[in-house]
């Protein structure tokens, strides 16, 4: 079955990923902004080349979008999309929860996303009409009777501008504020599918950074949509949300209430 293939090859793709980034961790450089050579553009760079040269090899006619090399369209209706580092400000500051984030789309729709974390050595594998994998083990959402029983996590209030934020703070007023998580980035969503939190919610997504996202999420029992319960195409602004149990997006949508305005 041509799925598992592809599988096996996002697998190469992701052990090579992480033997380009490890060298780079906690070298102790990456306060140093003035120099385009910081760890994080070597690592990002010398991580997507290694990505890109096994595609090459292997798959020469699909597309590539990557986050440092940009777009190289091939024949096919098929595209990896590839983020070498995402969690860049994690990955400076020493934290594991960066990650490298590999999808393939078909026709536009991610259908395999892998988020690898290289340092712990922790891997989501998402594949359309598998159930997703954390190291191997098949992984689901935890159920959430109340919006007000649901873990939130987001990256950082940094990413949102202040109407995105009267948006977030709204949920997360209504959602277990206390036990709200910041940072994480990728990571977060790895833990969702693995039922340690139960919302995500983020804007100012790209493409790469969201792809190999939606397949592991929903192949775990969740579902990820824009902030208006849509689901995410190319064409999305980048306001997105993971949420573990499907039986609360209304409750989500309506806590934010985004349909409020245009």
């Amino acid at each position: 079955m041509k799925l598992d293939q592809d599988i096996a090859l996002a697998l190469r793709l992701a052990d090579a990923a992480g033997e380009a980034i490890r060298p780079h961790f906690r070298t102790g450089l990456a306060a140093d902004r003035k120099s385009d050579a910081s760890p994080v553009t070597v690592a990002d760079r010398a991580a997507e080349e290694a990505m890109r040269r096994i595609l090459k090899a292997e798959a020469p006619r699909d597309s590539i979008i990557g986050e440092e090399f940009g777009t190289e369209s091939g024949g096919s209706n098929r595209t990896w999309v590839l983020d070498p580092i995402d969690g860049t400000v994690s990955f400076i500051g020493g934290r594991p929860t960066f990650g490298t984030l590999i999808a393939l789309l078909v026709d536009g729709w991610p259908v395999l996303g892998i988020i690898d974390q290289p340092i712990l050595n922790e891997r989501w594998v998402g594949a359309s009409g598998h159930a997703t994998t954390f190291n191997r083990r098949e992984v689901r959402t935890r159920p959430c009777r109340e919006l007000s029983d649901m873990m939130l996590a987001t990256t950082g209030p940094q990413y949102f501008d202040d109407h995105q934020g009267d948006h977030f703070m709204a949920l997360a007023a209504k959602t277990d504020h206390k036990r709200m998580m910041f940072g994480g980035d990728c990571y977060n969503y790895g833990l969702l599918a693995n039922g340690h939190i139960d919302l995500v919610c983020e804007a100012g997504l790209k493409l790469h950074d969201w792809a190999a996202l939606v397949p592991i999420v929903e192949g775990a029992g969740g579902i990820m949509c824009d902030w208006n319960g849509e689901p995410l195409n190319a064409d999305s602004g980048g306001e997105v949300l993971a949420i573990g149990d499907p039986a609360r997006l209304e409750d989500v949508i309506e806590a934010m209430a985004c349909h409020h305005h245009d």
